[in-house]
């Protein structure tokens, strides 16, 4: 009589999902920036038709013709382009500008400089004036918007990825750092209300949009390991 072999035990091959479907879970748990709020830095504005538009180059880069308007504003944004603070003066290069007769072989590029208000300051910093600050530089028929800033208002702090970190020496330390809820605080502008949180939870304060479908990928996954197991018993 031959003896029957014993029965296999269930392959391990279904835990893989469940182990990959919580490595999945902590990914998204981790991702989730809880306290993530906007940056403080210095925003960069070009004139166009007497509005300030935020700039489509950075200031090393963008190369200003004569009787260009640049604005540069120190505040806590929570989006580059959507939600930066526009300097607080007039983009009007005939305002900075009319006192400063014209030269052969130089541009002459108007800059607004809005050290932005006390709430936005780092902590233990306090911007150099209330008001924004004005200039009319006279720089080469080549000098980038970085230059014309350097002629109106020395000195200037960049970091190693030429972001410009400070301008006249505000703020004193940082460089576009991620501020916290807790620290954030609207500019002042007239009219200004605060800006929406840009954590991911819904607005009711409930879980956000993907963390609910990563707990959906991990319940499919753990009921299709269970049926798997018990498909191969």
């Amino acid at each position: 009589m031959r003896r029957r072999s014993p029965t296999p035990p269930a392959p391990l091959v279904p835990l893989v999902p469940l182990v990959l479907a919580f490595g999945v879970l902590l990914t998204l748990l981790g991702a989730t920036p809880a306290l993530a709020a906007g940056y403080r830095y210095w925003s960069f504005w070009e004139a166009s038709g007497g509005q300030w538009q935020y700039a489509t180059q950075g200031p090393s880069t963008a190369r200003p013709a004569d009787g260009a308007t640049l604005g540069f504003r120190f505040s806590v944004s929570q989006d580059a382009a959507a939600e930066a603070a526009k300097p607080r003066a007039a983009a009007d290069f005939a305002a900075v500008c009319a006192g400063t007769a014209a030269a052969d072989g130089r541009k002459r590029i108007a800059v607004v400089v809005d050290f932005g208000v006390p709430a936005d300051a780092p902590p233990g910093d306090a911007p150099p004036q209330d008001a924004p600050r004005t200039a009319c530089a006279q720089v080469a028929p080549d000098a980038t918007a970085a230059e014309a800033l350097a002629a109106a208002a020395k000195p200037l702090r960049y970091n190693s990825a030429a972001l410009l970190c400070a301008v006249s020496g505000y703020p004193k330390q940082g460089c576009g750092e991620p501020i916290a809820d807790t620290e954030q605080n609207p500019s002042a502008d007239p009219g200004a209300s605060p800006k929406a949180s840009a954590r991911p939870e819904a607005e009711d304060g409930g879980p956000s949009t993907s963390l609910l479908v990563g707990l959906a990928a991990v319940a499919a996954l753990a009921a299709a390991a269970v049926w798997q197991s018990r498909r191969r018993r």
